[in-house]
């Protein structure tokens, strides 16, 4: 973010101020259309330049009538730069400050303490701030990143403010979009200021954001004469006693994403579910390996773990299956059996939520959490695989390190059967012709968009809910 502002200032010669005026406008702008009934403002500002910007929507929310009351936690007269012009144009126009021990009076507060270069907890005055604008109750809008949130990796350092909007500008914080950040940024606008694309090419990222368009990129239109060979053969490996369900929804997800042909490799007593409930499916009882190596011949991928469980059948289906030349997708018990085991694969895509992926790195879940994009990174590295941390904000990391972040999905999403379905996305795709990275982004895009177009409504979804939304999620 500092590269990308050195850019636009010293590069394309665009006054610090300027930019500064502009993020004071769109915040101020964003407020007053998401509270018109806001009469009266309390802008709470920091040391920096994002406190600079507070005073910027302070000054354009009195000329706009408002009542405006601002909190200062550094005198303007220990201000610099940008910042210290910004409060000199507030207090020349008669506005007035007040300490950080004043009740907050606003109908809205603005968070303009801390910004973007935040690597430890908040302490004394900008704690106790904080701490008290999470306690009156109030709307809440942040300046580019909720202040106490480390804009890096999506997690609190400590005392963090709870907003319901966060603004923020140039580019996009990637902190914003996974860990916890949901639970603090509330609604997120992005602006850029107006600075030329140029200032984006000139800085380097290895981290880039998901967009729906990117489906009609990877799923182009069919040929008139497409037929079922051409779409792939996938084979799902799964289903212990007590575990029916999953790889049939597995198996669903990857008949609506598009796949030709879809086996499935279960105990025999699930053969009748998984025909009753989706008689496309070529379902197979499997209970030795001489039945499993002639599936496997057949099919072009596979996918090893929905309900595979970790019985003595389990870990045989699972040895024979790594074995094989086909482009593997692991989840869940195929995930913890592969835990501890020195095991590569040519073509290889994992997807762990962060339970599994503590038990792949031999670590907590804590940690994994405490920052998502190294434990992407790490696992991909590891394994030599291409990688999807599941979870608010699932990460898809290539063995190379690049990594994509999906910013759609949400709450009601929480429900047994959804790495299932993800799972049989990313099988899907990799059937039909895509490479392990492309598959696992284009599922992961599918996935979050389906929900996100099954949730409207409603407080809580099911897998089954989620697969009968592909088809208006994915192109026609």
């Amino acid at each position: 973010m500092r590269e990308l502002d050195r850019q636009a200032i010293e590069v394309h010669g665009i006054p610090g101020y300027d930019l500064m005026n502009r993020a004071g406008r769109r915040v101020f702008e964003t407020l007053r259309a998401r509270w018109p009934e806001a009469r009266a403002v309390t802008i709470c500002c920091g040391g920096g330049n994002n406190g600079g910007d507070g005073y910027v929507v302070a000054r354009l929310a009195r000329e706009f009538g408002l009542g405006v009351q601002l909190i200062a936690l550094k005198a303007p007269a220990d201000l610099s730069g940008d910042a210290a012009r910004a409060a000199r144009d507030w207090t020349d126009g008669g506005g007035k400050i007040e300490g950080p021990n004043e009740r907050l009076r606003g109908d809205v507060i603005v968070d303009a303490m801390l910004g973007t270069g935040l690597d430890r907890p908040a302490k004394d005055e900008y704690a106790r701030l904080i701490d008290h604008v999470n306690d009156t109750g109030r709307a809440v809008i942040a300046v580019d990143v909720p202040s106490g949130l480390d804009a890096d990796t999506g997690m609190p350092t400590g005392p963090c403010v709870r907003a319901d909007v966060t603004v923020s500008f140039i580019g996009r914080k990637r902190g914003l979009y996974t860990g916890q950040a949901g639970r603090w940024c509330g609604h997120r606008v992005f602006d850029d200021l107006g600075v030329p694309e140029a200032v984006h090419q000139a800085v380097d990222t290895n981290t880039d954001l998901l967009d729906d368009a990117d489906l009609f990129a990877w799923l182009p239109d069919r040929h008139p004469d497409t037929h079922k060979g051409d779409l792939g053969h996938v084979l799902i490996i799964g289903g212990d006693h007590g575990m029916a369900g999953a790889p049939v929804l597995a198996g669903m997800a990857a008949l609506r994403a598009g796949s030709g042909l879809v086996s499935l490799a279960t105990r025999a007593e699930h053969v009748p579910l998984g025909v009753a409930a989706q008689p496309e499916l070529m379902m197979h009882a499997v209970e030795d390996l001489e039945v499993l190596e002639h599936l496997i011949e057949r099919a072009d991928v596979i996918a090893l773990g929905p309900g595979l469980g970790q019985s003595q059948w389990s870990g045989l289906l699972w040895k024979r299956a790594l074995a094989c030349d086909r482009p593997l997708v692991i989840d869940a018990d195929g995930l913890n059996l592969l835990a501890g085991q020195s095991v590569r694969h040519e073509r290889l895509v994992l997807t762990p939520h962060p339970g599994e992926a503590a038990r792949l790195l031999e670590c907590s879940t804590r940690e994994v959490q405490a920052d998502r994009y190294a434990a992407v990174r790490a696992l991909a590295t590891r394994f030599g695989a291409t990688v999807v941390l599941k979870g608010h904000g699932s990460l898809v990391a290539s063995r190379e390190g690049d990594i994509h972040v999906c910013p759609y999905g949400n709450p009601a999403m929480a429900s047994a059967g959804m790495g299932d379905a993800l799972t049989g996305l990313i099988a899907s795709f990799l059937g039909q012709g895509m490479d392990d990275f492309d598959a696992a982004c284009c599922g992961v895009l599918a996935h979050g968009l389906a929900g996100d177009v099954a949730a409207r409504g409603r407080r809580q979804i099911l897998t089954s809910d989620l697969i009968g939304q592909l088809e208006k999620v994915l192109p026609k």
